[in-house]
C-alpha cells in the first residue's frame, strides 16, 4: 500500500521536475574541461624532458611550477626563434638512496641558423674549469656546487654549470635540462626502447649486464645502466660521453619515427609521465614558439663531436682543451661554422649510428 501511494506522488510531481538534459550537458562539460586541465597539467612538465633532448628550448621551471609554467602551451605563439640555438642537457648521478650531485654527462646541442641538423657535443665531466667561487675544479663538480649540500638543489646546480658552460664556450645557452636516472628510463619506456649502436662489447660494472657489439634496442632500465658505465671502458668518461651521444641520437631518431617532431599534441602525450621528475631552464622564450623550430630541421639525424681536449693531467684526471685544435673547434661554434669546420675534420666526427 505505501509503495503503491508513493508512486502515485512521484507521478504527480514528475511534471514539475526540470528537464534533466540541460543539467547534465553542464556537468559533462566541467568534467571535460577539468579533464583537459589534468592532462594539460601532467603532460606539460613531462613533454619538456623529451624536448630537452631534441634540442628545444622550455620556460623556467622546478618540480613545484610544473603546473603553473605548462599553461604556457596554451598562450597565443609569437614567432619562432631565428639564429642558432644552444641547449645544455646535464646527465646527472644519483640513485633513490643516494642524492644526485654530479653533473658526469654534460652534453651540448647545437642547432644552427639554417637549421640544417643538430650538433651534440660532449664537454669532458673531468675538464678542468674555472668555477666561480671555487677556483679551478672539474666541470662535474659545478653541478655539485651549485646544488649544495644534504638534498640537492638541482635547479641551483644546473644555473652554475651553466655559467661555467657559457665561459668556457663563449656561446650564450638558450635552454636546458637536468635529466636524472627517472627521467631517462621513464623516457625511454615511452617510445618503446632506443636503439644504440656500440662499437664494442660493454660490460655494466654495477649489474654485470653484457651490452654486445653492434645494433640493440634498450628499455629504460638497461639505457640508465649503460649510460652509467665508466670505470671499465677503455678511456673511461670520454667513452660514456660518446655512450651518451649514441642514447640522445637515437631518441631523436626514435621520436622521428613515431612522427611526434612536428605534432607538439602527440609530443605530449608521448611522455606525459615524467612530470615533475624535470628540472629545466630557458632564457625566458616561450615553449610554444621554440617548438616551431622543429619543422624547420631539414634533418632530424645529428652529428656527434666532442670538445678536442689532452691527455689527462695528474692524479686527478684532469683534462684540459687541447692547445692547438680546441680554439679553432670553439670558434666555429661561437660563429655557427659547425658544418664547415666538420668538413675540415671529419676525423672529429663521433660514430653516432
Amino acid at each position: 500500500m505505501i509503495e503503491d501511494e508513493l508512486r502515485a506522488a512521484f507521478a504527480r510531481h514528475e511534471a514539475l521536475t526540470p528537464p534533466a538534459g540541460p543539467l547534465r550537458s553542464a556537468i559533462d562539460r566541467l568534467a571535460a574541461a577539468r579533464r583537459r586541465r589534468r592532462l594539460r597539467l601532467r603532460a606539460g612538465g613531462a613533454a619538456l624532458a623529451l624536448l630537452g633532448v631534441l634540442g628545444i628550448g622550455v620556460p623556467q621551471l622546478t618540480p613545484d611550477r610544473v603546473a603553473e609554467d605548462a599553461t604556457l602551451l596554451a598562450e597565443p605563439a609569437g614567432p619562432a626563434p631565428t639564429g642558432a640555438l644552444n641547449i645544455l642537457l646535464l646527465g646527472v648521478d644519483g640513485t633513490a638512496k643516494e642524492p644526485t650531485r654530479l653533473a658526469d654527462s654534460v652534453l651540448l646541442v647545437h642547432i644552427p641558423a639554417d637549421r640544417s641538423r643538430p650538433y651534440l657535443i660532449s664537454l669532458p665531466r673531468d675538464l678542468a674549469v674555472p668555477i666561480p667561487g671555487r677556483g679551478i675544479d672539474k666541470l662535474n663538480a659545478a653541478f655539485l656546487y651549485g646544488a649544495g649540500k644534504g638534498r640537492p638543489d638541482l635547479g641551483g646546480g644546473y644555473l652554475l654549470t651553466r655559467q661555467v658552460v657559457a665561459d668556457l664556450t663563449g656561446v650564450r645557452v638558450n635552454a636546458g635540462a637536468v635529466l636524472t636516472y627517472p627521467v631517462l628510463r621513464q623516457l625511454t619506456d615511452e617510445v618503446d626502447g632506443v636503439e644504440v649502436c656500440l662499437p664494442r662489447e660493454v660490460r655494466s660494472f654495477h649489474t654485470e649486464r653484457v651490452f654486445p657489439s653492434g645494433c640493440q634496442r634498450l628499455d629504460g632500465a638497461a639505457s640508465v645502466d649503460l649510460l652509467r658505465q665508466r670505470r671499465e671502458l677503455p678511456e673511461g668518461g670520454l667513452d660514456r660521453d660518446r655512450h651518451a651521444q649514441l642514447f640522445a641520437a637515437g631518441l631523436i631518431r626514435r621520436a622521428g619515427e613515431q612522427g611526434v617532431l612536428t605534432d607538439p599534441v602527440r609530443l605530449l602525450a608521448l611522455v606525459g609521465t615524467v612530470g615533475a621528475e624535470l628540472v629545466v631552464g630557458s632564457d625566458g622564450s616561450p615553449l610554444v614558439d621554440l617548438l616551431k623550430v622543429l619543422p624547420d630541421l631539414r634533418s632530424v639525424d645529428p652529428i656527434g663531436l666532442s670538445l678536442p681536449v689532452g691527455p689527462p693531467e695528474g692524479l686527478g684526471w684532469r683534462l684540459s682543451p687541447d692547445p692547438t685544435e680546441a680554439p679553432a673547434f670553439l670558434a666555429a661554434l661561437r660563429e655557427d661554422r659547425l658544418a664547415q669546420w666538420v668538413a675540415q675534420h671529419p676525423e672529429r666526427v663521433n660514430r653516432i649510428r
